[in-house]
């Protein structure tokens, strides 16, 4: 099971420039309607691994992963791709995109 991190616990990472890295899983044309700020787009698809490994080549450094919804399932696959990679503080932001903005949060649009 994936370690959880809650809204207000990502917005104070982003808010206080924390070093870590967020990643949303979901594909470049979902990624490019709008995405949480500082994001990095790293879909879960064939390449995934060779991907995030370039995008977070550190494997300790934090990672928050997150998709659409808490309907989506594509983050919590992520997490477990991840953990099989060798990182070891990944965590994943059930909420996903939608429920970030709903709670009327920024986000930024385009790739």
């Amino acid at each position: 099971m994936s370690t959880l991190i809650t809204t207000d616990d990502l917005k104070k990472k982003i808010d206080t420039k924390e070093n870590f890295s967020l990643l949303e899983v979901l594909g470049p044309e979902t990624f490019a309607e709008f995405h949480i700020p500082t994001a990095k787009n790293v879909p879960v698809d064939d390449t995934f691994e060779e991907h995030v490994q370039q995008v977070v080549p550190d494997k300790n450094q934090t990672v928050v992963v997150y998709c659409r919804d808490i309907e989506c399932h594509a983050s919590e696959k992520a997490v477990r791709r991840m953990e099989a990679l060798g990182y070891t503080n990944v965590f994943e932001f059930h909420n996903g995109k939608e429920g970030w903005k709903a709670k009327g949060l920024p986000i930024e649009t385009g790739a």
